[in-house]
């Protein structure tokens, strides 16, 4: 399975995926979600069926419209399906300091994914 690295944008966040490690920051407004994050989806779903180890995935996102969270929801519930995902699958949802709407979210997230969750506030 190959990694695959997106360099952030304006539009679209900044991208790892390989094993054992998930990344996204910047920002997500992409004028097409869909062939977006369309692809990523995939690369997840696949590696979620190889079964492997434990996954970190760090979630650092400045802004991300609705269409884009409905994307990221659907990445996170994959790997929170996971038997044993408390254990194997670890998200780590940062936040600035002020950014009330950004907390929401990662606490929207936290309630739905049956996954160690931690929410960090960024000075």
């Amino acid at each position: 399975m190959e990694d695959i690295y997106v360099t952030g944008t304006k539009l679209t966040p900044e991208v790892i995926l390989k094993e054992g490690e998930i990344h996204f920051s910047g920002r997500s407004v992409p004028s097409n979600p869909s062939l977006f994050y369309q692809p990523l989806f995939h690369w997840v779903e696949a590696y979620n069926k190889k079964g492997l180890d434990k996954v970190k995935i760090e979630l650092n996102f400045e802004y991300i419209n609705t269409a884009s969270t409905k994307w990221l929801y659907n990445i996170l519930k994959i790997l929170g399906s996971r038997s044993n995902s408390k254990e194997k699958v670890k998200i780590s949802w940062y936040f600035e300091d002020g950014d009330d709407d950004m907390h929401e979210l990662g606490s929207i997230f936290q309630s739905l994914v049956p996954a160690k969750f931690e929410i960090i506030k960024v000075l």
